[in-house]
């Protein structure tokens, strides 16, 4: 999802605006977890995401970190704001093995 968010609207308050973006983010990632992935038991769902002003002031970050992120656009007084979160299929780390002392 690659999309240019207004954080101002005539009819709603400010604060129900984000929190309309930050839904539709999570309705987002949401939904494409729910896709296949290649092999379920070796792999997960992992994005790729970046926010900003605009596209080319758009910062990396981890999806941990986006909602935070938001908040903090919005505290600089912008009304826009752009948000790009890319699903990609991850492999997953490989656990070390604890050794059992056998009895």
């Amino acid at each position: 999802m690659k999309k240019i968010f207004k954080l101002t609207d005539e009819k709603k308050h400010e604060d129900r605006v984000l929190e309309a973006v930050k839904n539709d983010i999570r309705k987002y990632v949401k939904r494409e977890k729910k896709k296949d992935l290649p092999d379920k038991a070796t792999m997960y769902w992992d994005f790729d995401c970046k926010v900003g002003t605009t596209v080319d002031a758009a910062e990396v970050l981890v999806y941990e970190e986006l909602i935070k992120a938001l908040d903090a656009v919005k505290a600089t007084g912008a009304t826009e704001v752009y948000v790009e979160v890319m699903a990609k299929a991850v492999p997953k780390p490989i656990k070390a093995e604890e050794e059992l002392p056998e009895a």
